[in-house]
């Protein structure tokens, strides 16, 4: 009797785990999360520094941008019989801000713009066409990671999803751009898990021109891009460790100047990146 109660305690008791053996802690991230750590300083000073240093002014680009968004989003979200390409224009007249811009009559001129573009591209769209999801917020999990992302639109096409991006800016993408953004195909895989659909086309609409560059990833396309986003996880987790444990900031979190200081909302705290770009005006990253 007392053989038998020990084999039943030998199987119901639970296994002593080693710290070696603790499944490892997911780092919780987004595709802008991820691409912030292209200069390790912004990303500090973006999500780890408390309080968060001061910013400069506002971009007019970027007003411009979150306006033809928010007017395309609304604009799916409106009743079906309202969903015309006039509409578009009224979205962005009705959500304009004018933070960043010259002057009142600059932004004036500027949402009479970006009305037209987002009135012009709506009118290529099917407003019976109901998209899977606008402004929807997908998640998936991998070995290393926890996902998290909000897609601007994501289509139905023939069975699929279809991830779209909207681009608002004076660069106009091409395929290639498409296919190498790790954002895009990140979106795709945690959209075919969220929505539980294959999702393997990308697509980024340029709002001003109409254009659509659009990529098809594969398994091994997709699983590159998971690699790439799990090291650059690894490296954030391994700098902030050593930052806490006790290393100089500026050592584990350098800057990393180039052109693309110009337009940093941390640039007055970068003596670096002030040096290795000019000043820019708040309207100059209009297209």
């Amino acid at each position: 009797m007392a053989a038998e109660e020990a084999g039943k305690a030998a199987v119901t008791e639970p296994e002593q785990l080693t710290l070696g053996s603790m499944p490892r802690r997911l780092f919780a991230a987004t595709p802008s999360r991820l691409a912030a750590f292209d200069c390790p300083r912004r990303y500090r000073m973006t999500y780890l520094d408390r309080p968060t240093p001061s910013r400069g002014a506002p971009w007019a680009h970027n007003t411009l941008g979150a306006v033809v968004h928010l007017a395309l989003h609304r604009w799916w979200m409106s009743p079906r019989a309202k969903r015309t390409a006039a509409m578009g224009a009224v979205l962005v007249a009705g959500n304009w801000q004018s933070d960043g811009f010259r002057d009142e009559a600059h932004s004036r001129e500027w949402r009479a713009r970006a009305g037209q573009w987002v009135e012009r591209y709506l009118g290529g769209i099917d407003p019976d066409d109901e998209p899977a999801g606008v402004e929807r917020t997908v998640a998936t999990v991998t070995e290393r990671l926890a996902l998290s992302g909000r897609v601007d639109r994501i289509d139905n096409r023939g069975g699929d999803l279809v991830i779209v991006d909207y681009k608002t800016g004076r660069h106009v993408p091409d395929a290639d751009e498409a296919r190498s953004s790790q954002a895009l195909a990140l979106y795709a895989l945690a959209a075919a898990r969220t929505l539980r659909r294959p999702c393997r086309r990308v697509e980024l609409h340029h709002v001003p021109t109409g254009r659509v560059a659009a990529a098809e990833h594969s398994a091994e396309s997709l699983a590159r891009q998971v690699t790439r986003a799990e090291a650059t996880a690894e490296d954030i987790v391994v700098a902030t460790d050593t930052w806490h444990g006790g290393a100089h900031p500026d050592d584990i979190f350098p800057p990393a100047p180039g052109p693309g200081c110009s337009w940093c909302d941390f640039r007055k705290h970068c003596p670096e990146g002030r040096a290795a770009a000019p000043d820019r005006e708040p309207w100059a990253g209009l297209p």
